[in-house]
């Protein structure tokens, strides 16, 4: 067993436990990423969510680390019913390299999610797939159609996604047209 699965348990789907421990833990010693990866496949959700979480928090700043597992964020876990796991997913996948095929995949995660119930997996996920499509001009227009849907949105957490969207690609695709 994990030696820091114990830090990852108890509590509800809003709370964090012990989260702020373990990534110390794993800064100080980053092998223990292992560690994380294998709670991933945890029989409590809470503790999935929470290596989930972790996971995605370090690739934004160690992603050489993260890198070597980047597989979990494609996996099964990308089909979860539980929103928390799918925004951390759709916050992951542009911070690596991919395949090819693992990118058409990748792709396909971010695209599904853009029409999930939750908002800000949908927000995140057109964030993701606009990082995606500045290296793959094929996600260019998918993008560019839920950049203006989600700026007639009434939810502004997805108008404000819009927003920056459409400024990371620039003022050429202002009017909307797709050329």
């Amino acid at each position: 067993m994990s030696a820091i699965r114990p830090l990852l348990t108890g509590g509800d789907r809003r709370g964090i436990a012990r989260s702020g421990e373990v990534r110390a833990l794993v800064e100080r010693d980053p092998s223990r990423v292992g560690e994380l990866v294998a709670l991933t496949n945890d029989a409590d959700r809470l503790v999935v969510q929470r290596a989930l979480d972790l996971l995605e928090k370090l690739a934004h700043t160690h992603a050489d680390w993260i890198a070597p597992h980047k597989r979990v964020f494609i996996g099964p876990l990308a089909r979860s019913a539980m929103w928390e796991i799918r925004l951390q997913i759709v916050r992951a996948l542009p911070l690596f390299r991919w395949s090819a095929a693992e990118r058409r995949h990748v792709k396909k995660i971010l695209t599904e999610n853009l029409e999930y119930p939750q908002t800000f997996v949908r927000a995140w996920a057109l964030d993701g797939l606009s990082r995606v499509a500045g290296r793959d001009a094929s996600a260019r227009r998918t993008v560019l159609k839920h950049v203006r849907a989600f700026e007639r949105s009434d939810s502004k957490a997805l108008q404000a996604r819009a927003r920056h969207v459409r400024a990371r690609l620039g003022d050429r695709h202002r009017s909307g047209d797709v050329t």
